[in-house]
């Protein structure tokens, strides 16, 4: 392999140190030029040269807590190269979950047979669960080839011990992660029929679902829910699965069945608002699972619910489409920002977001730009000629919402100010402004109605106007707003191209109603 021109400087400073005596600092270049090339065969023969002189070899690669990756693999290695794999390889899984990408395990002791019969069947199987959960699901793709020793290391040992559950099932869920659904599939089968269980039945419903076979999956997941009517993790699982189907009201029933037993259980709220909006598209599903998170921080793991439903959608998960066709420029300050405003502008200016409250998290870092900075820039030619289009005018008006944050929201600065920003017709700044007041509706439920009043209005002052859709759409995000305007702005996203007169005329019809 090529290793980098680092790799090559740290051997031949580990040599030296080697011929010097000076163990400690040898080991310090070993460990640091491993993770660039954990399989080259030159660091492997130094760190056997340097068990071979060292008493204690490995006490020169400490496991502190925060120990780093290239340290911890070299450890694994002299425990290898001492006869003990065994208590290597956990050591080693235990870097592959840190930098999965990174070949760690793509070593001759890792994949030979030996190793299989001499680890504990237990002690492989918390080794690879740990590892699964480490790396995610699915893996990610460049880390399949890195992670596919320990699939080898799985099937030496089942060849060893014969079928053992515990140690299929997780084999199981590591070959599903790395796209290999049949071997999934064959594993956990194996797991189930050698001891039945209800983690048994999750392992072969999840590999199941992998594979496609989803009417075996929701039948291996019923029989979880037999086993253990308590596990609610699994009811999530099983509405999860259905609703791939687009069996959504059943999913939902499943959901609702969860619920009853505990209402604030995580995994089934995040899942029961997703479905929720899937299937009626009403943002107030998203906004009471953003106040579920922000009330519940410690959740049993992360969940991408709320990022999977803003994704790709207007406002929700980044500027629309058409904040580009909107006017653009303003001058709200005489006076000239200063560069350092500007870059930090500039820094957090993306176009999209995982979600508004993600999006106002983001912007506290220009609590830094003063607010008059942050108006100024809303007219600066860098500013309004910056691509994506819009895209700094949203964090400029994000900005000033994390100024004066002591003042209670009705009286408050930042609040007269982004209304400051909605005079005039339709422009960037002013959605920009309106979706800033909406994101603060989203993460302080005291100032939704005042919020959704204001929206209200400025939908209700554009209604059959040429920029009617583009106040609707943003009006849909808005938490509280009635049903009629909801109804209204719902309808105008929808209305087909006409003419502007009989536009305006059935958008009027509409806000009478």
């Amino acid at each position: 392999m090529d290793a980098q021109p680092q790799v090559w400087h740290d051997l031949a400073l580990a040599r030296a140190a080697l011929d010097r005596g000076e163990m400690t600092r040898a080991a310090r270049h070993l460990a640091g030029a491993l993770p660039h090339a954990p399989t080259l065969p030159e660091i492997h023969e130094l760190l056997s040269r340097l068990a071979a002189r060292a008493d204690g070899a490995l006490d020169l690669f400490p496991l502190d807590p925060h120990a780093p990756a290239g340290r911890v693999a070299a450890h694994a290695h002299l425990l290898a190269a001492a006869g003990r794999p065994e208590d290597g390889l956990p050591l080693l899984a235990a870097a592959s979950g840190h930098t999965p990408a990174v070949d760690w395990a793509g070593v001759p002791w890792v994949s030979d047979p030996v190793l299989g019969g001499r680890i504990d069947p237990d002690l492989l199987a918390r080794t690879v669960m740990r590892l699964c959960t480490a790396v995610g699901d699915p893996a990610p793709r460049a880390a399949s080839a890195p992670l596919r020793p320990y699939l080898t290391v799985v099937r030496h040992t089942v060849d060893a011990h014969g079928e053992h559950a515990m140690l299929l099932g997780a084999g199981s869920a590591l070959a599903r992660r790395l796209g290999e659904a049949r071997l999934a599939v064959d594993w956990a089968a194996r797991g189930a029929r050698s001891r039945p269980s209800k983690l048994g039945e999750i392992w072969l419903g999840y590999a199941y679902r992998s594979a496609g076979r989803i009417p075996e999956a929701l039948a291996a997941l019923r029989r979880a829910v037999a086993y253990d009517p308590d596990d609610l993790s699994v009811y999530a699982d099983l509405a999860a699965t259905l609703a791939d189907l687009g069996r959504l009201d059943e999913a939902l029933r499943w959901t609702d069945r969860a619920l009853e037993r505990d209402p604030a259980y995580d995994c089934v709220v995040h899942t029961a608002h997703r479905l929720r909006y899937r299937a009626d598209g009403d943002v107030a599903h998203l906004i009471a699972l953003a106040d579920f998170v922000r009330d519940h921080p410690d959740d049993t793991h992360e969940h991408t619910d709320l990022d999977e439903c803003c994704r790709d959608m207007p406002w929700l998960g980044g500027t629309p489409a058409g904040l580009s066709q909107l006017p653009a420029g303003r001058a709200p300050v005489a006076a000239e920002p200063s560069a350092d405003a500007l870059a930090r502008l500039l820094r957090v200016a993306s176009a999209g977001w995982p979600h508004p409250p993600a999006a106002y998290d983001r912007a506290l870092g220009l609590v830094l730009v003063e607010p008059w900075e942050l108006l100024a820039l809303l007219g600066d030619p860098v500013v309004t000629g910056a691509r994506p289009a819009g895209a700094a005018e949203v964090w400029a008006c994000l900005g000033l919402l994390h100024h004066g944050t002591e003042e209670p929201w009705p009286d408050s600065t930042r609040r007269r100010l982004l209304l400051g920003l909605l005079d005039g017709g339709v422009d960037r700044v002013t959605q920009a402004a309106l979706f800033a007041l909406v994101t603060y509706a989203w993460v302080d439920p005291g100032a939704r109605a005042d919020v959704a009043a204001v929206v209200a209005g400025r939908f209700a002052e554009t209604a059959g106007g040429p920029h009617a859709r583009a106040v609707a759409e943003l009006a849909l995000t808005a938490p509280g707003l009635d049903r009629a305007t909801r109804e209204l702005a719902a309808a105008t996203i929808r209305v087909p191209a006409v003419p502007r007169q009989r536009r305006r005329s059935h958008l009027l019809r509409w806000l009478r109603r």
